[in-house]
């Protein structure tokens, strides 16, 4: 996880790139940093500050110039976390500009969620400013003092057509990836991105739905407010709107450091569980999701197992929303992520090296290809690391596909009240029950959804949830995508039919050890909220990379209540026929 001030949330992205293969003592060599202030547009017809570190590699000059790579901090981080990184792509031979994001590690800005305007807009003054642009940089926050131009940095200006036109990538995870996306939606001359464990819908990532999508993640109606990440989310810009008070004290006041938005989706979700349309709007406004159209810029999709803020589906998404306008991208599922540290031999932000770590290696060849253009384009399509096959090296325990679909299912069906079989004519009819909570305060304790919170047991609370289990199986299965359950429920309130979008239930895929232990299946939960609940509705449930070893049982839970969500209302008598039920996994060999 990134170093950031205290913070879960802030997930700085663990990147390097490389040329050929520098020599030991070349990879010992640190550039020197010069701290520099940009003056960027502040959204409003305004200006901010931004403060950055510029890496010069040895030997870059004018008469010899070199590709350049910029990146910005995760949430609640600053240009700081992204030292190692830099000195490394500075050793490479690559200039380097590490800035401090919009609202943090110094800036005077207030924190606006990544949108195109005006955090692309900002990263897009800084593309200029590597590509030759004057009056951009200084060296004092009071933007008194002009620093030189830029003149070592590869110009790409005769051959696009493009003013200050530097041959650049980007580089960044969790908030320094969506930035990413909104500096490519807004200025065609970023040549690379690499975002990592980042956002398709920040609507879904903090009040998901996983029935009804219209489109990717995105659904008609949020499902459940994510109280553990929502609230340490709202409570880390408010610790760096503190921490930098002395820089603009105005961001203090009303909704501190944030947009009013954001304020008053945190009040909301927690006193009813559900935004109003203005908030919602607001999240999409800084997703990709709703400008993808716009993104046409090389991208390289890193999306962490270990994820519970920013899940699996949302690089599914923005892959296949990419992938079918023909952008050049590619899809890495690594070992990391926003709930647990990446398994040795993927990547490492305080040692990054790209002959060790698999990761890192394919972002060196990512930056290779679109940047020093010296290689061809080359890299699987798919890739994702396998837990069970790591023997202490993750470098071993990826595998490649050439699509991100699964080529295979396995359908389990609802059998009685509490089955899951593989034969359809060996379902047995029945019913089962469960209650919502009558007190709209998260109930459980199936921590399985927490923040860093991994291999958590099942305990809901009595009578709030049913499942349905599979026998042991013979052979170990390798579920790698997102699993699905199908079903059809009666809920009534005080004997009548709950209201459309009123009934909220929690589903989860869960491993069942042949000792009885029962563990979350990537610590993952899928709310549910039911727009019609008088018809059947399927639940595209988070995506896993996971093996069912032989012996093992594969579970569905479903729960009115999560302890990490704010369940619906009202309370509900729920029941469920086994007929037309099941859960269909997707396999891989």
């Amino acid at each position: 996880m990134s170093r950031t001030v205290g913070v879960a949330v802030a997930l700085t992205a663990l990147v390097a790139t490389a040329v050929h293969p520098p020599t030991a003592a070349a990879e010992r060599q640190a550039a020197a940093p010069t701290t520099l202030h940009f003056r960027v547009p502040d959204g409003h017809g305004g200006s901010c500050d931004v403060v950055g570190d510029l890496y010069r590699p040895a030997g870059a000059s004018r008469s010899r110039p070199v590709p350049a790579v910029m990146g910005t901090n995760g949430f609640a981080g600053s240009k700081d976390d992204l030292a190692p990184m830099a000195e490394m792509f500075a050793a490479r031979g690559y200039a380097v500009l590490a800035y401090s994001g919009l609202g943090f590690g110094g800036s005077s800005c207030r924190v606006t969620l990544d949108s195109p305007t005006p955090d692309g807009r900002a990263a897009s003054t800084l593309i200029g400013y590597l590509g030759g642009a004057s009056g951009i940089a200084y060296t004092d926050a009071g933007h008194r003092t002009t620093a030189p131009p830029v003149d070592f940095v590869i110009r790409d200006d005769a051959s696009e057509g493009r003013v200050h036109d530097p041959r650049v990538g980007m580089f960044g995870g969790s908030y320094g990836g969506a930035v990413q996306f909104a500096a490519a939606a807004t200025d065609p001359r970023l040549d690379a991105i690499v975002p990592m464990a980042t956002w398709n819908d920040l609507s879904y990532s903090i009040v998901p739905n996983n029935t009804g999508q219209t489109s990717g993640v995105t659904t008609s109606a949020p499902g459940a407010f994510k109280l553990n990440w929502g609230v340490t989310f709202a409570a880390a810009g408010v610790a760096a709107g503190v921490a930098h008070a002395t820089v603009t004290p105005d961001r203090l006041t009303g909704c501190p450091n944030f947009p009013r938005e954001v304020c008053d989706g945190i009040a909301q979700g927690v006193a009813t569980g559900v935004p109003s349309r203005a908030v919602v709007d607001r999240l999409r406004s800084a997703s990709v999701s709703t400008y993808i159209d716009r993104v046409r810029t090389p991208t390289l999709l890193v999306q962490g197992e270990q994820d519970t803020l920013f899940n699996l589906n949302e690089s599914s998404a923005t892959y296949a929303a990419l992938a079918e306008r023909g952008v050049p991208t590619q899809l890495i599922w690594y070992s990391g992520g926003h709930s647990g540290t990446a398994a040795t031999g993927d990547i490492d932000e305080s040692a990054p090296d790209p002959r060790r770590q698999y990761v890192t290696g394919r972002i060196v060849e990512w930056f290779d290809t679109h940047l020093k253009r010296n290689s061809a384009p080359g890299g699987p399509t798919f890739s994702y690391y396998r837990p069970w096959a790591d023997r202490g090296d993750a470098r071993a325990a990826y595998a490649f596909a050439d699509s991100v679909a699964a080529p295979d299912h396995i359908r389990l069906a609802f059998s009685g009240t509490n089955a899951l079989v593989s034969d359809r004519s060996q379902t047995r009819p029945g019913r089962a029950r469960l209650t919502t909570p009558a007190i709209p305060i998260p109930a459980g304790s199936d921590a399985a959804d927490g923040i860093g919170v991994a291999g958590a047991t099942i305990d809901d609370d009595p009578g709030t949830f049913v499942r349905w289990t599979s026998a042991r199986l013979t052979d170990a299965i390798d579920v790698v995508g997102s699993p699905s359950a199908t079903l059809s429920v009666d809920a009534r309130e005080n004997g009548r039919a709950v209201r459309r979008d009123s009934l909220v239930l929690f589903l989860k895929v869960v491993d069942v050890a042949p000792n009885g232990t029962a563990t979350t299946v990537g610590d993952l939960v899928a709310p549910a909220r039911i727009g019609d609940p008088a018809r059947p509705f399927t639940v595209t449930m988070p995506a896993v990379a996971h093996r069912f070893g032989a012996g093992h049982r594969v579970r569905l839970v479903i729960a009115g209540n999560s302890s990490n969500y704010r369940p619906g209302e009202p309370s509900a008598s729920v029941s469920i026929p086994a007929s037309g039920g099941s859960l269909t996994l997707p396999v891989r060999s």
